[in-house]
């Protein structure tokens, strides 16, 4: 090898860090811009209008169908495939639509990427904040496999799909999948109603 091959190689070698770091974190690059477009155009779109534009991103950075079985947990393996089928269309529904009526509107917030941590088992934490001016930020953190989004972690800590998880825990007890997809249902109505 000769020395410009060798000096290419190697500065090609340690730039690779600073790719990987860019890879991790661009699925959030991507949702924070179209949360922030949502959010600046939040009246002129109206809530079904931000569903609308949030939808193919939300589907494209967050695993959706990862996410509806971690929230519903050990029971999602005794559903029958339609009951999964139903339980990730609900789970999506309502994600979109919660988000779509979360981000109402625009007073100047920003979104700020504040680095990545590899996990053990090769999943990904992204640290971000929400600033707000004349107000604290507020912490999220996104936890990324395989490159999508598959847990979100309010105030740096909190997980989303827990959470969910210990809610949705009531609602299979009470009725089983289908009284789970009413409820996701009911709820995505009234997110949507704005």
């Amino acid at each position: 090898m000769n020395a410009i091959a060798r000096r290419t190689l190697l500065a090609a070698l340690a730039l690779l860090p600073f790719a990987r770091a860019e890879a991790q974190t661009a699925p959030i690059e991507r949702l924070n811009a179209a949360l922030l477009d949502v959010m600046r155009n939040a009246r002129a779109l109206g809530v079904r209008g931000r569903e609308q534009r949030l939808r193919p991103v939300m589907e494209q950075v967050f695993n959706l169908p990862a996410m509806a079985r971690i929230a519903v947990g050990p029971p999602w393996t005794t559903y029958a495939p339609a009951d999964q089928q139903a339980l990730v269309a609900a789970f999506t529904d309502w994600s979109t639509a919660t988000y779509a009526s979360r981000f109402d509107g625009y007073g100047g917030e920003s979104f700020e990427i504040q680095g990545s941590t590899p996990r053990p088992n090769g999943d990904v934490l992204v640290n971000t904040r929400i600033l707000r001016p004349n107000d604290a930020p507020v912490q999220i953190n996104y936890l990324l496999r395989e490159g999508r989004i598959v847990d979100v972690y309010l105030t740096g800590t909190i997980s989303e799909l827990a959470s969910r998880r210990s809610e949705f825990a009531g609602l299979l007890r009470e009725g089983g999948p289908q009284r789970l997809v009413a409820e996701l249902r009911r709820r995505t109505a009234e997110a949507l109603r704005g």
